[in-house]
């Protein structure tokens, strides 16, 4: 079984800045995660030091490159599990392989499963969206549609209220999981929910609405996929870590409860964007140096 000093999970902006902070810090490091969702064809014209546009998957790749030429190693492995072992060490199994380390951390993202629509990917980016935060401007005064059963979509609907009042909830013929006082919330906001399957989407070139499965039509501008909790909190909930909601708690430092154990970019909640998770990567990356100096390396 190898050994690592630091196991970072996620390929994405906070796991490679976090690894090039341990890597150039002289810290055993590996990094476990494949392509991430932002290394696709994304077109990112907001993030510093970049006046020209730049992709996602080439901004991936600049991480990578980074990271690899300071030392960190970098698979393309599922993390399956993580456990504490007796010897005060974790061990990290994925599908592949075992891993022992003396520190995690976790910078997987928000889990974002693939929506039980019909050729949702025609219109990927084209009117589907996954971040709020980001897009939202884009939508305002139009009509959205928020595809999701739970609070996380509820959450996105009621951030949708500030561009547009136009906003409905869509759990794609599942039942609905939200709250009490989440329900009431919608409620207050004439966001209705609407337990219907989505047979078809409607638009050429760009979207322009959507058939649900009882034949009915209704004018969407775009879709928001808010599905499913954050994969990281299956990993949280294992080690005893506190969570709120589909995000993990951690302090200034990005340290979880867990000994060891520390959370960067948007699996940690807050303003989901490139820029502050590689901010984060980098807080937790100095905690973890601090960590495996202080208490592993004897």
């Amino acid at each position: 079984m190898r050994e690592y000093e630091v196991i970072i999970i996620g390929q994405g902006p906070a796991g490679l800045s976090a690894a090039i902070y341990t890597a150039r810090a002289n810290i055993k490091t590996l990094i476990l995660g494949c392509d991430p969702k932002i290394a696709g064809d994304y077109a990112i014209d907001n993030y510093f030091g970049f006046h020209e546009t730049i992709s996602g998957k080439e901004l991936i790749e600049r991480g990578v490159a980074q990271a690899s030429k300071f030392g960190a190693e970098i698979l393309c492995d599922r993390v399956l599990s993580i456990h504490f072992d007796d010897s005060g060490k974790y061990i990290v199994k994925t599908e592949r392989d075992e891993y022992k380390t003396c520190s995690v951390i976790l910078a997987t993202g928000v889990s974002r499963k693939k929506p039980d629509i019909p050729d949702y990917e025609k219109f990927d980016g084209k009117g589907i969206s996954w971040c709020v935060s980001c897009d939202g401007f884009f939508f305002k005064d139009k009509s959205v549609l928020v595809a999701g059963e739970g609070n996380y979509a509820a959450n996105q609907a009621i951030e949708l209220t500030d561009y547009t009042s136009n906003v409905a909830i869509c759990t794609l013929g599942k039942e609905s999981t939200i709250s009490a006082d989440y329900r009431k919330r919608l409620k207050d906001l004439n966001i209705p929910v609407i337990e219907k399957s989505i047979s078809k989407l409607i638009g050429d070139d760009v979207l322009k609405g959507v058939r649900f499965s009882d034949g009915e039509e209704l004018k969407v501008d775009g879709i928001f996929i808010a599905l499913g909790d954050a994969s990281s909190t299956d990993f949280a909930k294992s080690l005893g870590i506190i969570t709120e909601g589909n995000f993990i708690v951690v302090d200034k430092d990005m340290k979880t409860n867990a000994p060891g154990i520390f959370a960067a970019g948007d699996c940690t909640g807050g303003f989901l964007q490139i820029a502050v998770a590689v901010g984060a990567g980098a807080i937790a990356a100095r905690s973890a140096i601090s960590y495996v100096k202080e208490s592993c390396r004897k």
